[in-house]
């Protein structure tokens, strides 16, 4: 058996390349870029009115990428606890306070390492955050 598998995660909104969710080489699990985008495409935290205008929330677009993240590592066995290193991709700064609380919910001081970087933009405009992971979960 390989010990390098990839997987792309039913469930999930496919990937908008050709790249797996997921890939486990040995021990570690390496999750690819992930957002709060939903299998049919519309995106968690990002409402739009009937003008046009966008309602964009940090803390559901957080949840809705830890929650995504989650799902793919129960597809591998593995759960949020066996995260070692995550990097985290704001399109704005302004949203650091926001993302941070969010995301002090699901982890703390022993959770993965991290690191938050500004980026020009993610894929999609209504895209506010996107994060990329490493976990640690020996295979079977």
């Amino acid at each position: 058996m390989s010990t390098m598998q990839s997987k792309v995660v039913e469930g999930k909104a496919k990937p908008r390349g050709r790249f797996p969710h997921i890939k486990r080489a040995g021990d570690f699990l390496f999750i690819s870029g992930t957002s709060a985008r939903r299998t049919d495409n519309t995106i968690a935290g990002a409402e739009v009115d009937e003008m046009g205008t966008a309602q964009l929330d940090i803390r559901t677009q957080t949840r809705a990428v830890i929650e995504n993240i989650r799902e793919m590592l129960q597809s591998a066995g593995a759960q949020l606890d066996d995260l070692v290193e995550v990097t985290i991709y704001l399109v704005n700064m302004n949203d650091f306070a926001g993302y941070n609380e969010t995301y002090g919910e699901y982890f703390g001081y022993d959770g993965p390492t991290r690191t938050t970087v500004a980026v020009h933009q993610l894929p999609h405009p209504h895209l506010l955050i996107e994060m990329r992971a490493v976990a640690y979960k020996p295979g079977k």
